[in-house]
């Protein structure tokens, strides 16, 4: 077993939420003691399929932390940075109860502050059990987060399209504007404001 797979202390961590034009950026972070059956990169999953993987990780890990970063961050540090900060406030719920040997991070770049060496695996969500789980958490909590939103900005289909740029989604803008979750700083909002 490499220490990749399943080794004590090995973080995976993915974000979710990146590009829509509204709501956070949520990330997980991971250890598994051993791959869990059924899981792999959350793209590949139905919905029905992430739920039930989301429950075996939470129930099966050995250790897994959420962070977000909301849409006030994203608009004041770009959501480069503001993806950064979610995934290491997720990593540091996991060092609170869990020692860390290495992060492995979905993608090409890795956050600075994390509290142990750390290395981008790119298609990480599809090669590393760890990643693959976080992939999953960040994914279902930020989709039930958009489905809360949803209810608390009705018209704009946030539970539908979960804030990504969807031809529903530019109607609604077009139609009712912007709300407090949609993210001024990306160019289909900021163009509705008129800048």
């Amino acid at each position: 077993m490499t220490p990749s797979r399943g080794a004590w202390g090995v973080v995976g961590v993915d974000e979710a939420g990146r590009g829509p034009w509204a709501g956070p950026v949520v990330a997980a972070a991971v250890v598994l003691a051993e791959p869990i059956a059924g899981v792999t990169d959350s793209k590949r999953l139905s919905a029905r399929s992430r739920e039930r993987a989301a429950a075996l990780i939470r129930s099966e890990a050995v250790a897994w932390g959420v962070g977000r970063a909301d849409v006030t961050e994203i608009d004041a540090l770009n959501i480069r940075r503001a993806t950064f900060l979610a995934m290491a406030r997720a990593v540091a719920v996991v060092a609170e109860t869990s020692p860390i040997a290495e992060v492995l991070v979905d993608g090409r770049e890795i956050p600075d502050d994390l509290p142990a060496p750390a290395r981008p695996v790119v298609g990480g969500d599809a090669l590393e059990p760890a990643i693959s789980a976080a992939s999953i958490l960040a994914k279902t909590l930020r989709d039930a987060e958009m489905v809360l939103l949803d209810e608390a900005y009705p018209g704009y289909g946030f539970g539908r399209h979960k804030g990504y740029g969807t031809a529903e989604h530019r109607r609604a803008l077009e139609e009712l504007g912007p709300c407090p979750m949609h993210r001024r700083s990306f160019a289909p909002v900021r163009r509705l404001l008129g800048g």
